[in-house]
């Protein structure tokens, strides 16, 4: 299928990157465009993909059409393209945006879905949170879970609870990478070098992420398995505990979902 992505920036350039890396996408399949056309096109150089000046020429070249602006921005980039948008899948990853917006902005009739992505996509790693109201056919449904779920997987949310989902799957990746940063730093602080320590810890995350994923283990019970009496891992648990460790996490969440 062929690919457009109106808007260019760092969650689109990783959607692309993995479809061509992970998805088997070939570059020619995708097109682009970006408000900054002599950026966008030293962008698109990167990922060997077709940079265009228009969102029109866009989507005249494309079947599915990636909706990646600022949410601010969507009904501006949206309204002189509106009818050229009926015939095409479009696909929104602008937070914020749903359904209900989409019904009235688009022309009626217009197949569409928001999809908030994160990051690890880029890698084949990611998420994309799926609001389960869209206006797909069957048919589409299973192209969109086989194309974005060659990078991520595809978890359908309903709309009152898409806004936590986001939260998780968006911002935690940033609180999980001060988590590494300071895994990191005590390594040091014992001698390792940062390098080797960073390591050992992005493995660690990521081998933990990947063991809940494959056995569906309560997390409780996977501290528990390395828990021995009396042993330095519970005592390590005991200090998280004593210093509120779950409590923090939960309560930037709530700075997010409070705001």
């Amino acid at each position: 299928m062929r690919i457009g992505c109106i808007g260019f920036g760092n969650m689109a350039q990783a959607i692309v990157q993995g479809l061509i890396t992970h998805g088997k996408i070939d570059p020619s399949m995708i097109s682009v465009c970006a408000a900054h056309y002599d950026r966008c096109r030293q962008n698109a150089e990167k990922f060997g993909v077709q940079a265009f000046a228009t969102s029109l020429e866009v989507i005249q070249n494309s079947d599915w059409i990636l909706l990646a602006v600022k949410p601010y921005q969507v009904l501006d980039v949206i309204e002189p393209v509106k009818e050229q948008l009926r015939s095409k899948v479009v696909v929104s990853i602008a937070a914020g945006v749903y359904f209900e917006d989409y019904e009235k902005m688009l022309g009626s009739g217009t197949h569409h879905i928001s999809s908030i992505p994160n990051t690890p996509v880029a890698i084949g790693k990611g998420i994309f949170i799926s609001e389960s109201a869209h206006s797909l056919d069957q048919k589409e449904v299973q192209t969109f879970e086989e194309v974005f779920g060659s990078i991520g997987l595809v978890e359908w949310i309903d709309a009152s609870h898409l806004s936590i989902a986001t939260t998780i799957a968006g911002c935690a990746p940033a609180y999980t990478a001060m988590y590494l940063e300071a895994l990191g730093d005590a390594g040091v602080k014992y001698g390792l070098p940062r390098a080797q320590a960073y390591r050992l810890a992005a493995r660690m995350i990521e081998g933990t992420g990947s063991l809940y994923l494959t056995q569906g283990q309560h997390p409780g019970q996977m501290k528990d398995a390395v828990c021995s009496p009396a042993g330095t891992t519970i005592k390590g648990v005991a200090s998280l505990e004593k210093n509120a460790f779950r409590g923090i996490v939960i309560e930037a969440i709530d700075s997010v979902e409070e705001d």
